[in-house]
């Protein structure tokens, strides 16, 4: 059983002064497009999607180009019922590949910018999506409350309900938590969550963990899962585990990598994708890059 621990996110201030000023005004607007209205600066139309009209400054404008994505997915979402659920990743890492050190420390890999970041990724998406590993390292809050936006459904994928129902997610009451596991784990899991929180619920999937031999789960069982309540604009926050098995499973439209100018030696792997022989057949998504303070994100269109 996985046992969580106590800890504290470092600050922001420092992010929160290098934003543009015009920044904070289409940030709103942002959250008004999320719900469908349009505004005089931001604007909607079937060959573009949505766009930018005036002069914002260029980083404003770089902000909004890295979220559009998921602004025109959950447009594409709301016009036809039948659009599939649309999966953003966000993973940081250092500059060897490792989200932490061999004990597990990793505060903190990324700085207050990637924080900040984050926090606007959980108010575009319907839930934020963590691993059993993450909730018990880390024992995250997964709310918005360093930028305005509504809360995210916090999910925690748990196959075999490791977890002691006792971390945060599970009883601050903050935002509704879905604790997902797969069918023969959940009674254990309703077990320990026990008839006091409210804002918290097993979902159990039939056939989640893998029959054939292999380790772990199937994602795209979880995904659809999560559609059938509503919840089809996913953001899976990690761990290094969870985002890369999305990753290899083919789950993920996009990546957010976020590389941190700090040397590791060895810890505990960062993304890890699927091992080929050849370089013709490794793959190379389209990618553009941002810079987040001293980190630099990556974002990878892994399907159209």
């Amino acid at each position: 059983m996985l046992t969580t621990v106590q800890t504290s996110p470092p600050a922001t201030s420092d992010a929160v002064a290098d934003l543009p000023l015009d920044w904070p005004g289409l940030w709103q607007q942002m959250l008004r497009a999320r719900d469908g209205t349009r505004s005089t600066q931001l604007g909607h139309s079937a060959q573009r999607g949505w766009h930018v009209g005036g002069e914002p400054s260029a980083r404003a404008s770089a902000l909004f180009d890295l979220y559009k994505p998921l602004l025109d997915a959950r447009e594409r979402q709301r016009a036809a019922s039948d659009q599939p659920p649309f999966v953003v990743a966000q993973l940081g890492q250092s500059l060897d590949g490792f989200v932490a050190t061999l004990t597990g420390d990793s505060y903190y890999v990324n700085g207050a910018h990637c924080l900040l970041h984050l926090h606007r990724l959980r108010a575009l998406c319907d839930a934020v999506l963590v691993g059993a590993g993450t909730v018990a390292t880390d024992n995250p809050q997964l709310t918005t409350r360093r930028v305005p936006g509504p809360q995210p459904v916090r999910v925690v994928m748990d196959p075999a309900a490791r977890l002691d129902g006792l971390s945060r997610v599970f009883r601050d009451g903050q935002a509704p938590t879905l604790w997902v596991c797969d069918s023969r784990h959940a009674p254990q899991a309703r077990a320990r969550l026990g008839p006091v929180p409210v804002h918290a619920e097993v979902l159990p999937v039939d056939g989640l963990i893998a029959n054939d031999g292999a380790a772990g789960y199937h994602p795209q069982r979880a995904v659809a899962a999560l559609a059938a309540r509503g919840l089809r604009l996913l953001f899976v926050e990690g761990g290094g585990i969870t985002v890369s098995r999305f990753f290899t499973a083919g789950a993920l439209h996009r990546l957010h990598l976020v590389v941190a100018p700090v040397l590791i030696g060895q810890g505990r792997r960062g993304l890890q994708a699927p091992a080929h022989a050849v370089m013709a057949d490794c793959p190379r998504p389209r990618a553009s890059t941002l810079a987040l303070g001293p980190d630099m994100l990556w974002d990878l269109e892994l399907r159209s």
